[in-house]
């Protein structure tokens, strides 16, 4: 069953390659959407695909690519958009 994730991921995640990893992850995991910085230094995920490949993508966002430094990863479930792709904005 396709689930929509809203994912934000703070801490040192501007600037480290986040946004480009996170798209290769995504294609990996067959899961579609996008991932753009915030204004207040945090990335932002949309996702959307099986619950095991959210999940597995949710467990990426917490360690993302080698430079970054997590501190917090939120998720919340809400409705399927039916996106196509996974987008950097």
């Amino acid at each position: 069953m396709i689930k929509h994730y809203d994912i934000t991921i703070t801490g040192k995640v501007q600037n480290v390659g986040f946004r480009f990893y996170a798209q290769k992850t995504a294609h990996e995991l067959e899961v579609t959407g996008f991932v753009k910085n915030l204004k207040n230094g945090s990335v932002y995920i949309q996702a959307e695909g099986e619950e095991e490949s959210l999940k597995a993508m949710v467990e990426w966002c917490h360690k993302g690519p080698p430079w970054a430094s997590i501190e917090t990863v939120t998720v919340e479930e809400s409705s399927v958009l039916n996106m196509r792709g996974f987008l950097v904005k």
